[in-house]
């Protein structure tokens, strides 16, 4: 009896594996609330400059194909283990999507006071990018056109750096 050998070369690696690729510059993540997608679409980008990490836990997340700003609200007022988003600790845990990031925006609560916008810190200190910017829940108009202002600023000296 022969044993055959597969050829690996076309064998997904495990990181990628029941993933979903994207090359959006800017990933989010919004529960039930949808006060963070709210956010996201009153930016008005063009579609695919966004990508929405799932609600879903055990959904396949989201494998990065290039630099990346990361967005996502703070849970529990800040308190014990939960602040950071379950589905943004899954997409963090790949190594790819930890590399490409390259800042975060944080939403959060003024209720919880010295917590507000700790899930933007804790990603931050984590991974060594900045936290570009922080609103209250659903952002005012104000925020909205600083996000928009800063991010296309941001992408812009970004593109310079790599020429």
């Amino acid at each position: 009896m022969t044993t055959q050998v597969r050829d690996r070369s076309f064998v997904k690696s495990p990181e990628s594996q029941d993933m979903v690729e994207t090359s959006a510059k800017l990933i989010y993540f919004s529960s039930v609330s949808g006060y963070t997608h709210r956010f996201a679409e009153k930016l008005g980008f063009e579609d695919g400059y966004m990508a929405r990490l799932p609600l879903i836990t055990r959904e396949p997340t989201l494998y990065a194909l290039e630099p990346f700003v990361l967005m996502l609200p703070t849970y529990g007022a800040g308190k014990g283990p939960g602040v950071v988003p379950k589905q943004v600790i899954k997409f963090l845990n790949v190594k790819n999507n930890r590399e490409l990031i390259r800042g975060v925006i944080a939403a959060g609560n003024t209720n919880f006071y010295d917590a507000y916008c700790l899930a933007g810190d804790i990603i931050s200190a984590k991974t060594n990018v900045p936290v570009m910017y922080r609103f209250e829940l659903m952002g005012t108009p104000t925020d909205v056109t600083k996000v928009r202002e800063g991010l296309d600023a941001f992408w812009q000296q970004h593109s310079l750096k790599k020429n």
